[in-house]
């Protein structure tokens, strides 16, 4: 029976597969397209990319979203959006995208589901602060996405990875990126070498643009936009800090003035202006809007006192608590958080492979902004409550 079963499960997956390339447009990613850097005989019916999913999914650091900081890290508000609310926001606006698109939304939902693991505590914020101290100390720049392709290929499981699909690894690492072009057309063919030569460029140059290398990768990072573009503004709206009548008028005459619309707005060009095309992006007109609106949200809202208040505290307790795991690293203290709660999960091969000061990277960046905060405590260095 168990074997007459299995049997007819890979019967589905490869029915599935056949039905991808009668329904997908010709320039999707098919499932079977994707490659992993140690190969795998997939069993049961799930397709590669949904495997990449349900993997992220159940990862430590997929489950650490749901106490990481978006925007408003000194807010005590339950209806303002955490990280992990961003996330599912992006996957359900760019399956929306694929579907319409007739792209392989499996691929779309992993790589919007872990494109934003490597973020620190505290945000944008503390990825700046952590980056300054990463240089400090001889490592490259922190940036979020390749923490994020770092946590998935390096220190999930062990140290083992999940090893997931290139394709998957590559939206995740080129996902972050400005949106100042109407178009993103996929630099196809790439290889996993490729991928490891973009990490070694991104880090020595943070400034580089990435390119996925799928329309479903595109469709991500443009949907992460469209995610957080309105969301940002209903939440700044929630806590007080802006009106509804402050938007540029020229932005709500365009894309409306809630975040339903905007996204509506958004999401309904997009669809029109790519349907066809090997390139995702927006007409001239929505995405000038949209480029105006996001000015208007960096300088009314990220750049907030508000938003910035208790930055000194948690730049202090940063550079606090990376010196001090640093000195238990190198005494070896069995009671310290980084080796009871970090050094010795890892494989021993694994931690050998990564110095000291990248040892305490990935230990902070995995933090939760509660975690972070009893950390604080412990070293003496209290963070201001939440307000």
């Amino acid at each position: 029976m168990v074997g007459d079963s299995g049997i007819e499960l890979c019967g589905i997956q490869e029915e599935l597969d056949r039905r991808e390339k009668d329904i997908l447009h010709p320039l999707a990613c098919l499932s079977v397209a994707g490659l992993r850097r140690r190969p795998e005989r997939l069993k049961g019916y799930r397709q590669n990319f949904a495997v990449d999913c349900d993997r992220i999914l159940h990862a430590k650091s997929y489950t650490r979203y749901i106490d990481k900081t978006q925007v408003f890290s000194m807010v005590a508000n339950d209806h303002i959006t955490h990280r992990v609310l961003h996330v599912q926001l992006v996957s359900k606006i760019g399956r929306t995208i694929g579907r319409f698109l007739r792209l392989n939304e499996d691929l779309i939902e992993a790589i919007a589901l872990g494109h934003d693991l490597g973020h620190p505590p505290f945000g944008h914020q503390g990825e700046t602060i952590l980056s300054e101290l990463c240089q400090a100390h001889g490592l490259p720049p922190f940036l979020h996405n390749l923490q994020s392709v770092r946590f998935l290929e390096h220190l999930e499981k062990k140290g083992a990875g999940l090893n997931l699909t290139l394709q998957t690894l590559d939206g995740i690492l080129c996902h972050d990126g400005e949106v100042n072009l109407n178009n993103l057309s996929p630099r196809r063919d790439k290889t996993f070498a490729d991928l490891d030569r973009e990490i070694a460029a991104k880090e020595a140059d943070p400034s580089l643009q990435l390119v996925p290398m799928t329309l479903e990768g595109c469709v991500v990072r443009l949907a992460d936009t469209i995610a957080y573009i309105g969301r940002d503004i209903e939440d700044a709206i929630e806590i007080g800090i802006i009106r509804r009548a402050d938007l540029p008028k020229e932005c709500v005459a365009v894309l409306g003035d809630t975040n339903g619309t905007i996204v509506y707005t958004l999401v309904t060009d997009l669809i029109s202006h790519s349907t066809g095309m090997d390139a995702i992006g927006f007409s001239p007109v929505i995405g000038g809007a949209l480029l105006a609106l996001k000015r208007f949200n960096y300088q009314a809202i990220y750049l907030n006192p508000q938003v910035k208040r208790g930055q000194a505290e948690i730049r202090a307790c940063y550079q606090a608590m990376f010196d001090t795991y640093l000195k238990h690293l190198a005494s070896q203290d069995v009671n310290s958080r980084i080796i009871r709660d970090f050094a010795h999960y890892l494989e021993p091969q694994r931690l050998a492979q990564t110095p000291p000061a990248g040892v305490v990277r990935d230990f902070i960046a995995g933090m939760t902004d509660d975690y972070f905060r009893a950390q604080a405590v412990l070293l003496g260095f209290p963070i201001p409550p939440k307000q």
